[in-house]
């Protein structure tokens, strides 16, 4: 069944926006009395029904509503947005496909790119939301410097650091304890330096590999969403 995205679902009949609206109309051809889904990326799914339009506006009816357990443990991917940014906002759509929980864009000493869209990569979100018929919209924090996130990530349980530099590290897999709340922080193309390692270090980030190739900022941070759902989804 098709879906749709409300920020609240606290009433019986809402008005949708100009662009699920035309989504409905335009894309899905959709018409009164059809049915669609309702989430509002809080883990509320809604069964709902067309009643109309209003000045172009789709009116749709609450029929019936049920709450989703949110998925555990809980990821956040602290990501240094690539230089290019369509492969920032490919990794944005695909981390929240696979169940990516909170993603914070990171400026690090060897960033090339220290600026983000943020409204962008909001409809990126949600567009993947609904697509991989998902129930919670993983949050996406302003962009950070480096040093500021780290300062407040000290109670955190598990916290990762992925880097190319030849200190002591382990695997991803091996650094992934139990079903744990986790952070994960990936660099820039020119990855983290040696300062920032050791910042992490101080505040009881583990070294990890992410395996014997060097992966792209994009593709490592996806790959480490996707070995953390496939561990323990």
């Amino acid at each position: 069944m098709h879906r749709v995205y409300i920020s609240a679902i606290n009433q019986r009949e809402f008005l949708l926006s100009p662009e699920e609206s035309r989504y409905l109309l335009k894309s899905l051809r959709l018409h009164v009395n059809d049915r669609i889904e309702v989430t509002d990326g809080k883990g509320t799914l809604a069964q709902a029904v067309i009643l109309g339009t209003e000045n172009f506006l789709v009116k749709i009816k609450i029929l019936s509503t049920d709450s989703i357990t949110p998925p555990h443990p809980y990821l956040h991917l602290a990501v240094a947005p690539t230089k290019n940014p369509d492969r920032f906002e490919w990794f944005i759509e695909k981390a929240v496909e696979i169940g990516v929980n909170e993603i914070t864009p990171l400026v690090c000493e060897h960033s090339e790119k220290i600026k983000v869209n943020h409204e962008r990569l909001s409809r990126i979100m949600i567009a993947a939301l609904k697509q991989s018929q998902n129930v919670y919209l993983p949050k996406l924090n302003t962009i950070t410097q480096y040093s500021n996130f780290i300062e407040q990530t000290d109670d955190v349980h598990q916290k990762l650091i992925a880097h190319c530099h030849g200190l002591k590290k382990v695997s991803l897999v091996a650094g992934l304890n139990n079903k744990q709340n986790t952070i994960i922080l990936i660099g820039p193309e020119g990855d983290f330096s040696k300062n920032e390692i050791a910042l992490a270090a101080s505040h009881n980030y583990m070294s990890i590999t992410l395996g014997n190739q060097r992966l792209r900022t994009e593709t490592a941070a996806l790959f480490s969403c996707a070995v953390f759902r496939a561990l323990f989804s």
